[in-house]
């Protein structure tokens, strides 16, 4: 794994880029929960490399990480969607643009935060293909995706039981706009599932079954969302 940076609109962007052992491979975007580009999310880069994808994850905070959840909620709800979409579309067409990344489009995965942004990714690049969400979060007055750009793409979201309450009926409606606009929209169940089920550096959220499965579901739907460029097949 490298320390990269990706110009958007005349700023320097710090990012992290892994490259698979071939060297070659579809290509997927990695974005952060609320606490910042920190450890875990950089190993889910390093995962995805593993699994023989070109893996980027962009610093949407620019350097700035928290372990205190009341700071977290803060930088989540200061972010500007707007830059940040920049962010997502100028991510996807670096890694479109690089010799060796296989494919017409990427993925897209995310945490918490990073799950609603995910499902923001398809509606403002035409780069992206697919999104994967888990445990959505999307408490921006101004998030509103627009859903028609879903539209041959799909969208994976892994739901955990207890943000029922709060996010269930919002993941409802948003896969339910997706599919009304031509687009895919599978979303998934955990039994007895929390939020941030997959962070495995907290062990007081982490759920070891549910985790696996979700990361098993997740390359698979990866894998298959993008279209081979020049009789090229991918991972």
């Amino acid at each position: 794994m490298e320390q990269v940076t990706i110009e958007i609109r005349g700023e320097h962007v710090p990012a992290v880029l892994a490259l698979p052992a071939s060297g070659r491979g579809a290509g997927v975007i990695v974005v952060q929960e609320w606490w910042g580009l920190v450890p875990h999310i950089r190993d889910v880069v390093q995962r995805f490399a593993d699994e023989g994808f070109v893996a980027l994850a962009v610093d949407h905070y620019r350097g700035v990480e928290t372990t205190e959840p009341d700071e977290a909620q803060k930088l989540m709800l200061g972010l500007d969607i707007g830059r940040v979409a920049d962010d997502l579309a100028h991510a996807a067409r670096t890694l479109v643009a690089r010799a060796d990344v296989e494919g017409d489009g990427v993925a897209v995965v995310g945490f918490c935060m990073g799950g609603g942004l995910a499902l923001l990714a398809p509606t403002v690049s035409d780069d992206v293909c697919c999104s994967v969400a888990f445990y959505p979060a999307m408490p921006w007055p101004g998030y509103a995706p627009d859903w028609s750009r879903y539209a041959g793409k799909s969208a994976l979201i892994h739901k955990a039981e207890s943000d029922e309450s709060w996010a269930g009926p919002s993941i409802t409606a948003y896969a339910t706009a997706i599919t009304e606009h031509g687009g895919e929209a599978i979303v998934l169940d955990y039994p007895d599932s929390v939020h941030a089920f997959f962070n495995d550096d907290r062990p007081e959220v982490f759920q070891a079954a549910n985790a696996q499965a979700a990361w098993r579901r997740t390359v698979e739907h990866v894998r298959g969302c993008s279209t081979p460029r020049n009789g090229a097949t991918g991972t």
